[in-house]
C-alpha cells in the first residue's frame, strides 16, 4: 500500500490519498523487485509511503481538506477536547469514533477505509448491514446527521454520540 502524495519513480501524477491505487501499487511493487538497495527504494518512494501513525495520517487529511480540528469535532458530533487528543496521539479512538471522524473530515468511502485500515480497525464491510448503511452515506457525501437518521431508521447504533 502506498501514500501517493506526489509521484512514483516513473513520474506518474497521483492523488495524495489514493492508498488503494492498484496501478501505483503495482508500479511500486515492480520498482521494489528491481531495486538493488532497500534504502534507495525507500528514499526514492518516500512520498508514496503511508504515514507511520494515525495522528500523522489525520493531520495529513486535515491539511489536505483545509480544515481545522474544531471543524472535525462539529462534523463528527464528538467532543472537541477528545478530537484534539486523538490528533495529538494521546487518545486511541474506537472504530465508531473514527467512522464519526470520517464524516467530520468529509472523507470519501475509500479515504475512510484507509483510515480504518491504518488504525488497525476492521474496514467497513458491505455485507454487514450497519456498515453498508455507513458506506452508502459516505459514497453519497451525506452528513453525520443524515447518516444517523438512516442508522436509527434501521435500528442501529448512531455515530458520534456518547454511550449511555
Amino acid at each position: 500500500m502506498a501514500n501517493h502524495k506526489s509521484t512514483t519513480s516513473t513520474s506518474t501524477s497521483i492523488s495524495a490519498m489514493d492508498f488503494r491505487g492498484t496501478a501505483i501499487s503495482a508500479a511500486l511493487n515492480d520498482d521494489l523487485k528491481n531495486t538493488k538497495s532497500i534504502s534507495s527504494y525507500l528514499e526514492r518512494n518516500e512520498a508514496n509511503m503511508i504515514p507511520r501513525s494515525l495522528p500523522e495520517h489525520l493531520r495529513l487529511l486535515l491539511n489536505q481538506k483545509g480544515m481545522r480540528r474544531a471543524d472535525v469535532a462539529r462534523g463528527s458530533l464528538l467532543d472537541r477536547k477528545y478530537i484534539y487528543q486523538i490528533f495529538d496521539g494521546t487518545k486511541i479512538p474506537s472504530r465508531d469514533k473514527l467512522i464519526a471522524m470520517a464524516f467530520g473530515l468529509r472523507l470519501s468511502a475509500e479515504e475512510a477505509q484507509t483510515m480504518l485500515k491504518l488504525s488497525e480497525n476492521r474496514e467497513l464491510y458491505v455485507r454487514d448491514r450497519r456498515d453498508a448503511i455507513i458506506l452508502f452515506a459516505l459514497q453519497r457525501n451525506m452528513s453525520i446527521f443524515e447518516t444517523n437518521d438512516l442508522l436509527y431508521e434501521y435500528g442501529y447504533a448512531v455515530l458520534g454520540v456518547p454511550e449511555e
